[in-house]
């Protein structure tokens, strides 16, 4: 719900919104990211995420509802709407970096840090996430040492739940399972959640090579809607139901109910007007 609608210019009104959101609990998928904390002006499709948290409290089941906060502005609103998991970020790219938050990445980094910090305190569940990992449109390569980096940083001030954020959609599979191997060497108990875009139609690939890397979380978008409108070409992400399909062909997650995720994608299509990313949609 959030990067997936982020980069849409049609807004999704909050009844609508909550519809979906309401599907995709019933679905049982572990984690539902409903909204960014950020100014309603820059992104208005996220303004009314306070709201959306204060109406789905203690209706979500065993979902867990997270958050985007990119900072202490930010994440004083997150704790003031009781929201359950806040998800903080910084890019490894110099360029993406100034695009999205304004500021360098080490003083992107050392704010996201204090924030995180003071969320474990807060009893928050937290996790803070490297975007541009694997590339940037802006820069192209990214120095995987850079980003194996910024992931020690996290571990050595106590953030043990680590996306790695394909932003870009450059990832390819011996880079992740390079880079996720890189981290889990250097400590072993890191929770790695990944996040592809899918650009260059790599992105059920990558997930399936970070699984065996030893990826616990695979974060994805139904209908395959999203992308960051702070790179250079903002394209989806992996779709939800694709992968669960394809996951399911050997029965790796059943506990997922599919048909509510492709009920909610096919009322976006319809809401957009267009013809959306996914496949499976299309044939059910």
């Amino acid at each position: 719900m959030r990067d997936g609608l982020q980069n849409e210019e049609k807004v999704v009104p909050f009844d609508i919104k909550v519809k979906w959101i309401e599907k995709l609990i019933e679905a049982e998928v572990d984690i539902l990211q409903i909204g960014s904390f950020v100014h309603p002006k820059r992104m208005p499709q996220m303004a009314d995420t306070d709201k959306l948290f204060e109406y789905f409290a203690g209706k979500a089941g065993e979902t867990i509802l997270s958050s985007l906060v990119l900072n202490s502005k930010g994440y004083e609103r997150a704790l003031a709407c009781g929201c359950d998991m806040i998800c903080f970020g910084v890019s490894a790219s110099e360029t993406h970096s100034q695009k999205n938050t304004g500021k360098s990445t080490e003083d992107a980094l050392n704010m996201i840090i204090e924030s995180a910090k003071l969320a474990i305190n807060d009893g928050k569940k937290v996790q803070c996430s490297i975007q541009s990992a694997f590339g940037c449109g802006f820069e192209g390569k990214i120095d995987e040492v850079k980003v194996i980096n910024i992931a020690k940083k996290y571990i050595d001030n106590g953030i043990k739940n680590i996306s790695l954020a394909d932003t870009a959609g450059h990832a390819y599979p011996e880079q992740v399972t390079r880079l996720i191997g890189a981290i889990k060497k250097y400590y072993s108990d890191t929770a790695i959640t990944v996040h592809f875009h899918n650009t260059y139609g790599l992105g059920i690939t990558n997930c399936y090579y970070a699984i065996e890397a030893g990826a616990e979380y695979i974060e994805t978008a139904f209908a395959g809607l999203g992308g960051c409108p702070f790179t250079k070409v903002a394209a989806g992400n992996v779709c939800t139901e694709d992968l669960i399909y394809s996951l399911n062909r050997e029965n790796e997650i059943i506990s997922i109910d599919n048909s509510k995720i492709i009920e909610v994608t096919k009322e976006a299509e319809k809401f957009f007007d267009k013809t959306l990313e996914g496949y499976i949609y299309k044939t059910k």
